[in-house]
């Protein structure tokens, strides 16, 4: 989804971010919503008609700013984990959306292939799409 996310914020000029998790998740946004955020901003920051300053009302309807980009925690029974990037242009929207299913399986399975890839590498690595090359994952 990064990989796809980064394409898009080439050609697309806003963009926000909405953060999927369960009632029970302490953590907001989450760690997936924050690097896709920071991954975003190494294309550029996103394009806000009105400035987050000059938004009336409460400002936290706006969702918090992480590295430019305006991140939005949904906490609620019955999800596991989503996160969805809606970009934006004049007349038109494109919403990219990874849903781990009913559990954080696919977490997990990313979580071992980065473990496994560590033999060999020196420094930090962020993105298992860059442990995983530029291929793209059957």
């Amino acid at each position: 989804m990064q990989q796809f996310a980064v394409m898009a914020a080439q050609v697309m000029p806003s963009w926000e971010i909405i953060d999927f998790a369960s009632d029970n998740k302490v953590d907001a946004p989450s760690g997936t919503a924050r690097e896709l955020a920071e991954r975003l901003d190494t294309v550029r920051r996103p394009v806000l008609d009105v400035a987050i300053d000059d938004v009336l009302g409460a400002r936290e309807a706006r969702g918090a700013t992480v590295a430019g980009t305006q991140v939005h925690s949904l906490r609620l029974p019955g999800f596991v984990v989503s996160t969805e990037v809606v970009f934006a242009s004049g007349g038109e929207r494109l919403t990219l959306r990874h849903d781990a299913g009913p559990t954080p399986g696919p977490y997990v399975a990313g979580t071992l292939l980065a473990i496994r890839a560590l033999a060999g590498r020196i420094g930090l690595t962020r993105g298992l799409d860059r442990i995983l090359g530029d291929e793209p994952v059957a």
